[in-house]
């Protein structure tokens, strides 16, 4: 029913106006709505992601969106590190760490938080 449809990815933050900025501006998306202070829709590929304002901003213990960047992984890392992006390292079983990047067999993924504290990857899909 659902499987041929498109599908948005949901971030609540605290404050638009600094998560504004944040995906604007640090990771480069294309702001393509809004509805008042409440909600900033972007464009991301096919894709868009709505950020909303909302008090459970960055309650989220897990990943809430994966961007699947390909070979560019480790020029994407190293621009967002340009940027003052902070990368998250965490001990996981089956994971090797170089870097910023988590590895296991040929998948590299590399995870940061946004200003509210939602956890964000990028994997070399």
């Amino acid at each position: 029913m659902l499987g041929q449809k498109n599908a948005a990815a949901n971030i609540a933050v605290k404050n638009l106006e600094t998560a504004s900025k944040f995906y604007e501006d640090v990771l480069g998306l294309t702001k393509v709505g809004a509805q008042g202070e409440e909600l900033v829709v972007y464009r991301s590929g096919n894709t868009t992601i709505n950020v909303y304002r909302s008090q459970f901003a960055g309650t989220n213990k897990a990943t809430a969106v994966t961007w699947a960047v390909g070979d560019e992984l480790e020029k994407i890392v190293a621009a967002l590190e340009a940027k003052g992006v902070t990368f998250e390292h965490y001990d996981m079983e089956g994971l090797t760490r170089q870097g910023h990047l988590h590895i296991a067999g040929d998948m590299k993924v590399a995870w940061f938080k946004d200003p509210d504290g939602n956890i964000l990857n990028l994997i070399n899909e």
